[in-house]
């Protein structure tokens, strides 16, 4: 049996969240580990928001005209059967 490998999207969605639990820790314990204030921090946030809604919008399939909402019927009849 072939050793499947890990996915490195796997490995990097691990650190990113090591990175925010670590972050996470050294706030409680009064530390400040990134250099943001709070308003820099609200435009991080509000960044990253509008940035996966932006990546969101931009991968799923938007169709708005009638052909392609008839071959998205079409396609979702035939992934059906």
């Amino acid at each position: 049996m072939k050793k499947k490998k890990i996915e490195k999207e796997t490995i990097v969605r691990t650190a990113v969240l090591a990175f925010a639990l670590i972050n996470q820790v050294l706030t409680i314990s009064g530390y400040s580990p990134l250099p943001f204030t709070d308003d820099g921090v609200g435009q991080a946030v509000s960044m990253a928001l509008t940035a996966a809604a932006s990546a969101w919008a931009w991968w799923k399939n938007n169709s708005f005209t009638q052909p392609a909402i008839t071959a998205d019927e079409h396609l979702k009849a035939l992934k059906s059967k």
